[in-house]
């Protein structure tokens, strides 16, 4: 397993992070735009042929799970930072509300199907954590997910749900699936405004959901079910990265550089071939050039 890209928004492993304390916003000097999109697109470049060896390569897949509150930019930075990127060496899957196959198996069975192969870069818009975030806040959705129990004092079945997520996690860092997970830690306020802006443009009008205006007023529970779950899935083998994300140019660049490192730290390499192979190889060069 590899070591965590270091980095100022990597949540610790101790249990200390603290959601009041996590950034919202950049320093100043860091949101000039054309500044952020000038080290973005450097870093689209470098990801471009970090995922070709990746992909010749064969022995690594990425996963990237990114979680956030609504309106938070999930979709457009997944968009900007995989700009570019070859498809075939990419899947992208969105988890929603589970269907009544998925209810029949345990929280964990759809994640497992859509794992990246070897070689390829998985992309996850919500993930197996919405069982530690949504329901947590909801836990009347409990009641039609046909457990076959559920404790009294629900402290013990999200604990229970900590516990399977960092073995899963684990066992597929051990298998070569390297995890980065991006907590997109958008305010309040920035996420009223953005709001605002999905009801004041009618281009953005699509875009608006009176849901994400309900669930807002669930916002501490959801701060709190945040800082619970960080704190007990960052560890060194599926880090967390509490990004800023008030500023989406500031975000998206941060989470192309931090995905760049990760893939550079893996020593990825064009698979060499034996001498027989290379002499067999050049044997067919002459006579294709005879032909």
């Amino acid at each position: 397993m590899i070591e965590p890209v270091e980095s100022n928004y990597l949540v610790p492993f101790d249990g200390s992070f603290r959601v009041a304390d996590a950034a919202c916003q950049p320093d100043a000097a860091e949101r000039g735009k054309k500044h952020n999109k000038k080290l973005l697109e450097a870093a689209n470049k470098r990801m471009r042929a970090l995922q070709r060896t990746l992909y010749a390569d064969n022995r690594h897949s990425l996963l990237l799970v990114f979680q956030a509150m609504d309106a938070a930019g999930k979709d457009s930075t997944i968009r900007a930072v995989m700009s570019g990127i070859n498809p075939a060496g990419c899947q992208v899957s969105s988890f929603k509300a589970p269907s009544d196959n998925e209810l029949d198996h345990d929280f964990l069975w759809r994640i497992y199907r859509s794992l990246p192969e070897r070689g390829r870069i998985g992309i996850f818009n919500r993930s197996h954590y919405e069982e530690a975030l949504v329901v947590r806040v909801h836990p009347e959705y409990l009641g039609g997910q046909r457990l076959p129990h559920v404790p009294d004092n629900l402290e013990e079945l999200w604990e229970q749900r900590f516990e399977s997520i960092r073995n899963f996690e684990q066992h597929l860092a051990r298998n070569g699936t390297v995890i980065v997970k991006f907590w997109l830690n958008v305010s309040r306020h920035e996420q009223r405004s953005r709001f605002l802006d999905r009801i004041d443009e009618p281009e953005s009008n699509w875009k608006f959901s009176a849901g994400d205006v309900r669930e807002r007023g669930f916002w501490d529970q959801y701060m709190a079910a945040y800082e619970s779950a960080l704190n007990a899935t960052s560890r060194p083998w599926a880090p967390w990265y509490a990004i800023p994300a008030d500023s989406k140019p500031y975000m998206r660049r941060r989470v192309a550089e931090i995905v760049c490192e990760t893939l550079e730290s893996l020593g990825l390499e064009f698979p060499s071939v034996s001498d027989a192979d290379r002499a067999e190889m050049l044997e067919l060069r002459d006579q294709l050039e005879s032909d």
